[in-house]
């Protein structure tokens, strides 16, 4: 049995049924999230009749252990596990599990970068913000929100960034594929001065694309999504990279969630070898001191994974120190109540010092855990 110390990087708090109805700024009450009971099942809408995310996979944490063929999207919000909105279950399970600490995402806020009002969305993410900042002032030491900022408009993202970190948030999500240009683009630049400022680091997490005219959200574009997501942080972090981002702001830290990590060393070495090979042909950004694209990364990129023992097989390809381990609690696919059995498994015959990294000292240390 190890004895390293487990944080997770990327769990989940499971929002309450009511929690925009008593957070969202009133002017838009109407159009806010609402859980409404159909039949059997729970289902979120806003802005209307918009369809706003499930409620089965989102809280059925254990259940792939017990029964996993009983994992639906479909749910009731009664079944959820109270350690999705109250922080004393939380701990609780935090305990069950063998785990220190969590550093929390959203469940269904993550959804509200589909929505195409942006003027809601913005609303949506700082009712969730302040809420948030409220669960984990219980439990301090144990629990690190992530807040929400939508980047449609740079001025009011880097208010809501300021105001999370005065809330004692730790670091945002913000859409793995903006609607806006690409972050290569110098309009995102105070949005990377702040977070780097004020030691945000900045998160793309799975299943926050921004909403597009093109997207028809059926379920084979859910399931082609789910199987080619880690194109849109590749394309973010390339696009960060290429243009020089990290040269500009050296302390700024922008990572992925559940997006695994097998796929980063090729996408390094596909970096190095076009800004090398294909030098003159892209004629872009030259980095000082001879660094190439990958010791860029190294630098300043970190990876939430839950799962991928081939990544961690090829860890040294991308650096131990990026790599920070996350339970997904409470969603289908965490590995609750079996992490530290789970989380030793990958680890066979990784040295010790190497173990204790990944499982915990990364997050520690990017989070500000004591």
């Amino acid at each position: 049995m190890s004895n390293y110390r487990l944080i997770s990087s990327d769990s989940h708090v499971y929002e309450p049924a009511d929690l925009w109805e008593r957070y969202i700024d009133p002017e838009f009450r109407e159009r806010a999230p609402r859980l409404v009971h159909e039949l059997d099942t729970d289902q979120w809408y806003a802005d209307g009749d918009v369809k706003f995310g499930v409620v089965g996979t989102n809280q059925q944490a254990g259940l792939r252990y017990e029964d996993p063929d009983k994992i639906t999207m479909e749910g009731r919000y009664s079944d959820a596990p109270a350690g999705g909105w109250d922080p004393h279950a939380h701990v609780a399970d935090l305990e069950v599990d063998g785990v220190s600490g969590s550093v929390l995402y959203p469940s269904v806020g993550l959804n509200a970068f589909k929505l195409p009002a942006s003027d809601l969305v913005s609303a949506i993410f700082r009712g969730y913000n302040t809420w948030l900042s409220e669960f984990c002032q219980y439990y301090p030491d144990k629990l690190k929100g992530i807040a929400l900022v939508n980047v449609d408009d740079i001025l009011s993202a880097t208010y809501e960034l300021r105001r999370a970190a005065e809330l004692g948030l730790v670091g945002v999500v913000i859409s793995m594929r903006p609607s806006g240009p690409s972050y290569a683009h110098p309009s995102y630049d105070d949005l990377w001065a702040l977070s780097q400022d004020l030691h945000m680091p900045i998160s793309l997490h799975v299943g926050t694309s921004r909403w597009r005219a093109e997207s028809t959200g059926t379920l084979l574009d859910q399931l082609v999504e789910q199987t080619t997501r880690d194109a849109y942080p590749r394309n973010a972090i390339a696009s960060m990279i290429f243009s020089g981002v990290f040269e500009r702001f050296p302390n700024l830290r922008v990572g992925t969630a559940e997006f695994g990590l097998a796929w980063a060393p090729f996408f390094l070495e596909r970096m190095d070898h076009l800004y090398t090979e294909r030098a003159t042909v892209f004629q872009v950004h030259r980095f000082a001191h001879g660094s190439l694209p990958s010791d860029v990364f190294r630098n300043n990129v970190f990876l939430s994974f839950q799962e991928d023992e081939l990544g961690i097989q090829l860890r040294h390809h991308v650096g131990v120190e990026n790599l920070l381990w996350g339970s997904d609690y409470p969603h289908a696919e965490s590995t609750f109540p079996r992490s530290r059995a789970v989380l030793e498994e990958i680890l066979v015959g990784v040295p010790s010092d190497e173990q204790a990294k990944i499982a915990g000292q990364n997050t520690a240390w990017l989070y500000g855990y004591s």
